[in-house]
C-alpha cells in the first residue's frame, strides 16, 4: 500500500439508543462515518470529517485515534449537541422502527474540509444527506474514486438531489429495497440497471443476511454473507461493509472487476462482526486476523 493512499470518510458521527429483542443499550457511540472509518482503519489510512456536539465524549475520539483516523476534520460545535437515533428492532431483527432521531449539530452543518482532507485520492461519502455529501465531493480536489452510500430517507426527501450525485460518483451502495424504490422498479436487475444508467458505472446492492450483489459494466458478481449465530445488534453493519469496501479499494488502488469481487467477500466479512455487539465494540476488538478468517470461510462456502 503506497502511503499516499488515503481516504476520506464522511457522515454521521453520533449517538444511539437502541432496543434489539436481544438487549437495549443507551447514548452508544453511532454514525455512518464512525463504523465506516473504524472498518476502514483496518485496510488503509483514514481521515474522518464530520461535526459532533460538545456532548461527544473524549473517549470516544480516542477510540477513533485509537484505530489511526485523523480526526483533525471532526468539527466539535460548542454550542449544540451529538446528532442522536433512537431505535427499536422487531420480530427477530426483521423490521426496525425509529423512536426519535434529533440532527442537533448535523441541522447546519457546512462541511468545510480541512486541506489534507481535501487531497484525498479516495473518498467514501457515507450515508448523510445529499447535501453534505455534496459539499464534501466539491470540496475535494482531484479524487480518484468516489463511492456512495445512502438510504430511503434521502431517496424519499431529496430525490433529485441525490441522482445528481450519483451522476458523479463512481460506485454506489445500497440495499435491496431502496434500488427498487430509487429506480421505481420492483424488479431488482431492471433497478440496477437503471441506476447505472444514472452515471455511477457500478452498483452495489446489499441483502443483508443474504450476502450482496455486484453490477458493474465487466460483469455480475455475487456473494454470500457470513453465517452468524448471535445478532445482537444490525446497526451499522452497512456502514461497515461500505467502509470495508472502500478501505480495500483504497488499500489497492484498483477498482477493477476482480479487486471488487475480492473486497466484497472482506466487506461481508466485517459486517458480519460489526452485528454480533451493539455499537462498534467487535468490529473494534475482532482485529484483521478474524476478518481476514472470515473472508477466506466465506470464499471456501463458494467452491463446488
Amino acid at each position: 500500500m503506497e502511503k499516499k493512499n488515503k481516504l476520506l470518510v464522511t457522515g454521521s458521527v453520533a449517538y444511539d439508543t437502541i432496543e434489539t429483542p436481544m438487549d437495549s443499550e443507551e447514548f452508544i457511540l453511532g454514525g455512518s462515518a464512525s463504523y465506516a472509518a473504524l472498518a476502514a482503519s483496518f485496510f488503509c489510512p483514514v481521515m474522518i470529517e464530520g461535526v459532533v456536539g460538545s456532548d461527544f465524549k473524549e473517549s470516544d475520539i480516542s477510540r477513533l485515534r485509537e484505530r489511526g483516523i485523523d480526526t483533525e476534520g471532526l468539527r466539535v460545535d460548542p454550542q449544540g449537541k451529538t446528532m442522536f437515533w433512537r431505535g427499536k428492532y422487531h420480530d427477530n431483527f426483521n423490521s426496525r422502527e425509529t423512536l426519535d432521531i434529533q440532527l442537533n449539530a448535523y441541522a447546519d452543518y457546512v462541511p468545510n474540509l480541512v486541506e489534507a482532507s481535501k487531497e484525498a485520492r479516495f473518498v467514501l461519502l457515507g450515508n448523510i444527506s445529499p447535501f453534505v455529501q455534496k459539499t464534501v465531493l466539491e470540496s475535494v480536489r482531484d479524487p480518484d474514486f468516489v463511492i456512495l452510500d445512502t438510504m430511503d430517507l434521502w431517496i424519499n426527501t431529496t430525490n433529485a438531489e441525490l441522482k445528481e450525485i450519483i451522476n458523479r460518483v463512481d460506485l454506489v451502495i445500497m440495499n435491496d429495497s431502496e434500488a427498487k424504490l430509487l429506480a421505481e422498479d420492483s424488479n431488482l436487475i431492471r433497478a440496477a440497471d437503471k441506476i447505472r444508467n444514472m452515471g455511477a458505472k457500478t452498483l452495489v446492492v446489499k441483502l443483508g443476511e443474504y450476502g450482496s450483489m455486484l453490477f458493474h459494466e465487466d460483469g455480475f458478481f455475487t456473494t454470500p454473507a457470513y453465517p452468524v449465530r448471535e445478532v445482537r445488534d444490525p446497526t451499522g453493519a452497512g456502514d461497515s461493509f461500505a467502509g470495508t469496501l472502500a478501505g480495500c479499494i483504497c488499500a489497492s488502488g484498483n477498482a477493477d472487476f476482480t479487486s471488487l469481487k475480492k473486497a466484497m467477500v472482506t466487506s461481508s466479512a466485517t459486517a458480519s462482526i460489526t452485528v454480533e455487539s451493539f455499537s462498534c465494540r467487535k468490529l473494534e476488538e475482532a482485529g484483521m486476523e478474524e476478518i481476514e478468517r472470515r473472508a477466506k470461510y466465506i470464499l471456501n462456502s463458494c467452491k463446488l
